[in-house]
């Protein structure tokens, strides 16, 4: 009978108490390094963050340009442009649900506003359309296009939101048109008061970039 070779295996010990401290202290010494960088370099990042979040695709000709509910201080302005460069000869305003005040005919409703809009910068009463009912998302603007898409034969269209809301809305009108050959354009709109570079100074820009962050991730857990 041959020997037996009993190999040991050593196990490695584990840390002293003594030694975690000089971790925590390492630990706190590279978190505060990294803050410093983080707000010495605070300008760059953050530009950095909004130009890589915001989608921009012009188009130079397509069917029809959507104004999608909010944003009556620059996207009905930023459509008629669009419309008098000759970049589509038909303006799609979504009806959003009235809020209690219209409904009492207190107040004007958004849609009839951005109309007027139109309207007042000279863009023909035959060029605007409305579609969709009582819509309350993004999601259900998405809904209302695809069937006016569907009505008319359309195949392609350009929708000019506000820059933070341009990743979010070409994610969800992708998945509503991802069954068909329409081209969907999301055309970023400058907002007054702020822009990608500077948006963090703005109580304005930080809760519009924060809002979209969250709804994005909402929509990709829901949708």
């Amino acid at each position: 009978m041959g020997d037996t070779q009993i190999i040991e295996q050593v196990r490695p010990e584990p840390p002293s108490p003594r030694k975690w401290p000089r971790r925590l202290l390492g630990l706190a010494v590279f978190c505060f390094l990294l803050s410093a960088f983080c707000f010495a370099f605070r300008a760059p990042l953050l530009s950095a963050a909004a130009t890589t979040w915001i989608i921009n695709e012009p188009a130079a000709h397509a069917d029809a340009i959507v104004i999608l509910g909010g944003g009556l201080e620059y996207r009905p302005f930023e459509a008629a442009r669009l419309y008098t460069n000759g970049c589509a000869k038909t303006i799609l305003i979504t009806q959003p649900e009235l809020p209690p005040t219209a409904q009492l005919g207190l107040t004007v409703p958004e849609f009839v506003l951005a109309r007027q809009v139109l309207l007042k910068l000279g863009v023909p009463e035959n060029a605007i359309r409305m579609i969709g009912t009582n819509v309350t998302s993004t999601r259900d603007e998405a809904v209302a296009l695809k069937a006016w898409v569907a009505e008319t034969k359309a195949h392609s269209v350009v929708i000019p939101p506000d820059i933070f809301h341009t990743r979010r809305v070409r994610w969800i009108f992708q998945r509503a048109f991802c069954d068909t050959p329409v081209e969907v354009h999301v055309l970023s709109v400058a907002v007054p008061g702020y822009d990608a570079h500077n948006w963090w100074k703005h109580e304005e820009g930080l809760i519009a970039f924060q809002n979209e962050v969250i709804k994005f991730a909402y929509y990709h857990l829901k949708y």
